[in-house]
Parts: structure tokens; sequence; C-alpha cells
């Protein structure tokens, strides 16, 4: 975007490359030597909020600061107004990824989740910085794509809302996602993907609710030992992506979590919150609670009197996700 001129980063991404200290904020000596990579081929790591640099004015036909650097989970946490402890969103999309704000200090999780930086920035010379659990969950979105292009059970992303809602339930059927395996909080390379539970009655349409309803099972896995990490009790669930606009899904997900499922009416979140965050740094506009308190709620989605039997459901799914675990020896 420089033309080469700036070699530079920030701390959310940073976090990510398993060479950053996420306590100390800087590159890692120890790591560095570790995998024999010279500290001085590192890009600099500057906070979140941070004027990088410039585009190249023949780039984009002028040249523009570049404002912000975020990984896209975090830029969509920052989009749902997310900026405190236990606040949390979801992002549905091919995979699935669920990240809540810890606070300024870091929280280790004891349950297979990946601690991170949320973002970094100055506050009157000082440097700030919101931690963050994240779980990652692999296909979600992709099983969806799988049922089109693999099966040819359906014909588009659509249909499966209302092939899901022609049934009462899956007919006993359950749909392990582990088409690349089971990210959190199982972390299992070797579970392969797997229907459970066919019968001679089972249709096309309790195949598909078996699949979307799969992918709730997945987040509320994640909701759950985020809440045993947290030591409190999530009390909302934003969401965002492309897997968002399934109300099915939605319904189904506050169902099974027993809290109330907030869809906002621009759904993009990671772009929305990279352009919050750009332009607050700017001076674009100086109340970030204002920008977000502006956004429109598209749905929120509360727990329905279908509740109790989702969730006594999910215990069965994971009885199916036990057979599906370490399938390659």
């Amino acid at each position: 975007l420089t033309g080469g001129q700036i070699h530079a980063t920030d701390h959310s991404n940073a976090s990510r490359t398993m060479l950053m200290n996420i306590e100390s904020l800087s590159w890692d000596r120890e790591l560095l030597d570790l995998f024999q990579i010279p500290r001085e081929i590192m890009p600099e790591i500057k906070p979140s909020f941070s004027i990088f640099g410039k585009t190249k004015a023949d780039l984009l036909g002028v040249s523009i600061p570049i404002a912000t650097i975020l990984g896209d989970q975090q830029a969509a946490l920052f989009a749902h107004g997310c900026d405190r402890p236990g606040m949390l969103k979801c992002t549905y999309g091919t995979g699935s990824f669920l990240i809540a704000n810890t606070g300024d200090s870091l929280t280790k999780s004891q349950n297979q989740l990946l601690s991170t930086i949320g973002w970094t920035q100055k506050i009157n010379g000082n440097l700030k910085t919101a931690y963050a659990l994240e779980g990652a969950m692999f296909t979600t979105g992709a099983c969806i794509q799988w049922l089109r292009d693999g099966l040819k059970l359906i014909d588009s992303a659509a249909e499966t809302e209302h092939l899901a809602m022609e049934v009462e339930d899956t007919n006993g059927v359950y749909f392990v996602p582990a088409l690349s395996g089971l990210g959190t909080p199982h972390w299992d390379m070797n579970a392969r993907g797997a229907f459970l539970g066919i019968t001679g009655g089972v249709k096309r349409e309790n195949m598909v609710r078996a699949v979307l309803e799969s992918i709730a099972f997945q987040v509320k896995e994640v909701v759950d030992v985020l809440n045993k990490d947290s030591g409190t009790l999530m009390t909302n669930l934003k969401v965002d992506g492309g897997g968002s606009q399934n109300n099915f899904l939605m319904q189904f997900q506050a169902d099974l979590l027993g809290i109330p499922v907030e869809r906002p009416a621009f759904i993009d979140a990671t772009a929305q919150g990279a352009a919050f965050a750009a332009g607050l740094t700017v001076g674009l506009w100086d109340d970030y609670h204002k920008l977000v308190n502006n956004s429109t709620v598209g749905q929120v989605f509360e727990p329905s009197e279908n509740a109790a039997k989702v969730q006594k459901s999910f215990m069965v799914w994971q009885k199916a996700v036990s057979r599906a675990k370490n399938w390659i020896e």
C-alpha cells in the first residue's frame, strides 16, 4: 500500500503470528530464536488505531492515510460495540468465529480458547490494550456449501432456511461438521464429518436441518467454555456474517443458548469496524459509542418455548461428536 516505504503491523495481527509476547506487546526473542527468524526482518508493531503511513499516490489516485490495522474478527468485535468485558460476538461465515472482550488484562484460557489482542490505542499518551478470548469453528458455512456443491441436496444456501422449517425436527439425525477436523474446544484434526441416527424415514429436509443445527451446537460449545473461563454467564450474543441471515439458524441459536441473539441491519461488521476505527483515528468522528448506538439493529431473536427441547438435543449431539473424534489413527 505504501510502495514499500512502511514495514509495520498492529498488535492484533502480530498477536496471531505466535511470535509476539502478548503481555509485553513486543516480538518475543525466545520465539524468534526458536524458529530462527531474525528480529531485523520483523515489522514494527504499532497501536491498532494509528497513522501507519500513506498509500502510494498512484495506487488509488490520491495519497490516503492508513489510519487503522485490525484483525478481521477484532474489527467485527469493535463494530458491535463490544469494548467492555463480558461482551461477545460471533461471525458466521465459511467458518465461524466467536470472540469476547476480556478487558485490559490478559485472560489465559483453561478451556482451549485462544487468548489474543482485540486492539490497542494510545489514550492521553498511554497505551491501552483490549484483550480477548476467541473460539474458532472450522466448518460451518462450508458445510452448507458442501450440501450444495458436493451432495447436491440444495440449490442455494438461502434454501436451507425454508427446508429446515418444513420439518419439526431432524427425525433423530445429528451431523458432526468435522469436514476438516474440529476446532474449539476439541482441536482434533483427526475427527471427520458424520451423519448419525439415519433411518429409512429420514428426508432431505431432516438432513439439511441437522447441518444447520450443528452450526449452532458448535457455537454453544464455545460459549459454554467461554462462560467457564470468564466466570460469568454471557447474557447476549451479537452476530454478523452471511450465515446470520438465516432466520431458522438464529432462532435455534437463541433457543440453544437461552439468551437473545442480536443481528444488525448491516451484517458486514468487519468492514464496518475497520471504518469506525479509521474514522475515529483521523478525527472524522469523535464519539465511538454514538457511532455504535446509531447502528441499526435488524432483529433480536429471543429464546422461545422450544428452548428446553433444543438444549436437550445438544447433549445427544455431543454423543455424536464423541463417535467422530479421532477417526483417523
